[in-house]
């Protein structure tokens, strides 16, 4: 048996996948179900999977695939089904997601090349990276400030919620500092490096995610060096 929020919750989650194909984001979800908190939908989330009515698919941002309904919803959906449309459907070709607002195309503007040195986990913490791999043009209106800049490929999905997907690449201005709230490169006790958000709270470092399913880590101050602040982020569509 499922509660009536966690039926409400697949419900929409259905519904907004049968009609954009993809699943809704944890922001519209809160909305649609009217709670104060992601960690609500957070917790929904995980008893459908439980229970077996979803799947998650790790590292993927909106990575949600329904297995099975309730009968009750299933009977619905396929009532619906049989009804002829009130429209006749056309499909606009180049259609695809809007890019976000602020969003601007490289290719028109004034760019710099920046080495893209690997990969950084938006996640579990991936060994330090210390080698170019390849060059990419970023706006040189990202690179604000004196100092250097490098370019990072995100690997994991723990900052989702900060707009940062699995598969960006994000621009990170090289310094040692950071402010509370800044989203850094942090090089944890010299062997992982990650991108999170950094609060010092006395002695201790936070390195925060923006997912609820990702525990904020804290750490000794000495175990914790900044190895750049998040200047920017590329997305391909």
């Amino acid at each position: 048996m499922l509660t009536r929020k966690q039926l409400e919750l697949l419900d929409f989650i259905q519904k907004r996948m049968d009609h954009d194909g993809v699943p809704p984001s944890f922001d519209e979800m809160k909305e649609a179900l009217d709670l104060r908190s992601k960690s609500g939908i957070h917790r929904l989330i995980t008893a459908l999977e439980e229970r077996g009515f979803i799947r998650r698919l790790a590292h993927r941002a909106r990575a949600i695939e329904i297995v099975k309904l309730p009968e009750a919803m299933e009977r619905s959906r396929a009532a619906a089904a049989a009804e002829p449309p009130a429209f006749t459907p056309r499909v606009i070709d180049g259609d695809r997601v809007d890019a976000p607002a602020g969003a601007m195309a490289v290719a028109v503007l004034h760019s710099i090349e920046v080495p893209v040195m690997g990969r950084i986990a938006a996640g579990v913490p991936i060994e330090a990276i210390s080698e170019v791999s390849h060059h990419i043009a970023v706006p040189g209106s990202m690179l604000s400030g004196r100092g250097q800049h490098y370019a990072l490929e995100v690997k994991g999905d723990s900052m989702i919620e900060a707009g940062i997907n699995d598969g960006d690449i994000v621009v990170i201005r090289e310094q040692s500092t950071a402010e509370n709230g800044d989203i850094v490169v942090a090089l944890v006790e010299g062997a992982e490096a990650t991108l999170k958000r950094f609060r010092r709270k006395g002695g201790m470092i936070a390195l925060e995610a923006a997912n609820p399913a990702y525990e904020t880590r804290m750490l000794p101050d000495h175990a914790v060096k900044v190895q750049g602040r998040l200047v920017g982020l590329i997305r391909s569509y």
